[in-house]
Formats: C-alpha cells, sequence, structure tokens
C-alpha cells in the first residue's frame, strides 16, 4: 500500500471534516430525504432528488477521506531541518522582480496555493527540494523560467 505524506494539520484537517461527514451532515441528509419522502410522489419531488444527490456526494467524499487517512504518512516537521523537504516552508524571492513568497511543501491532497501550500509534485517544489538557505533555484513553469533565490528554510 502506497503512503502519502501529510502534514499533521494536513491530517488533522482531513480528519476533523470526515467527522464532521459522519456525525452532521450524514445524518442530516438521511433526515432530509424521509422529510422528502413524505411530501409523496418521488419522481416529481426535487426536494428528494437534491437530497439524494447531496448524500451521494457526501458518501463518495467519506470514502475517499477513508481511504486518504488509511494510506496518510503524517510526517512531524518539527523533528526536521536542513536542506528543503517534505513540510518545508520556504521563503524565496524573485531575482528578476525582489518579491518575497513563502511556501509550504505539502502533499498533493493538502495543497492550495491560495494558502501558500505548495504541492510536493509542483514545478517549483521539485526545484526546491535538496537545496540550502542562499542557494539560486531555476524554475520551469508554464510561463518560462523564473529564478528565485532561497532566503529562509524553515521546519515549523
Amino acid at each position: 500500500m502506497e503512503k502519502i505524506p501529510m502534514t499533521p494539520a494536513g491530517f488533522k484537517a482531513a480528519d476533523d471534516e470526515l467527522k464532521q461527514l459522519k456525525s452532521v451532515d450524514r445524518p442530516a441528509v438521511i433526515r432530509a430525504i424521509a422529510e422528502a419522502r413524505e411530501h409523496g410522489d418521488l419522481s416529481e419531488n426535487a426536494e428528494y432528488h437534491a437530497a439524494r444527490e447531496q448524500q451521494s456526494h457526501i458518501e463518495g467524499r467519506i470514502k475517499v477521506l477513508d481511504a486518504l487517512i488509511g494510506k496518510a504518512q503524517v510526517i512531524d516537521v518539527t523533528k526536521m531541518s536542513g536542506s528543503v523537504k517534505f513540510g518545508a516552508t520556504v521563503t524565496l524571492v524573485d531575482e528578476e522582480t525582489d518579491a518575497e513568497k513563502t511556501y509550504q511543501i505539502v502533499g498533493e491532497q493538502e495543497a492550495d496555493i491560495e494558502r501558500n501550500l505548495l504541492n510536493i509534485n509542483s514545478p517549483i517544489a521539485r526545484a526546491l527540494i535538496g537545496k540550502e538557505e542562499g542557494d539560486s533555484v531555476e524554475v520551469r513553469t508554464p510561463g518560462g523560467v523564473k529564478d528565485y533565490e532561497i532566503l529562509t528554510v524553515q521546519y515549523i
């Protein structure tokens, strides 16, 4: 069974979502289906069909999260140091614009570029792996080649 690397925060978020779905959302949709059934003819009952669709979505998400949690390899990044690897929080400066950006390198399931959580399989993360503070990194992106300098590498 292939393990999926996750940070403790990513694992907690997946576990919390799973608990919410099982203890709150699933019972609520079951009640909604029961109420919709009481309204009679199911073939023309929009409430019933919407509740069934929502139930399908919830059950599918529960399966995905169960599998994810079962395969999770939680990596405590606070015990790590040195060069850039999974879990590192890296501050970069764009060598062309001097713009600074900070990312944490995380697993694919918890990546969210809006929150600066960078997928370990992304071009930037792949270019950073194994590098040290002060190193220059050339990143091939869909928009062209970008050059960055690594200002800091932290494991927090």
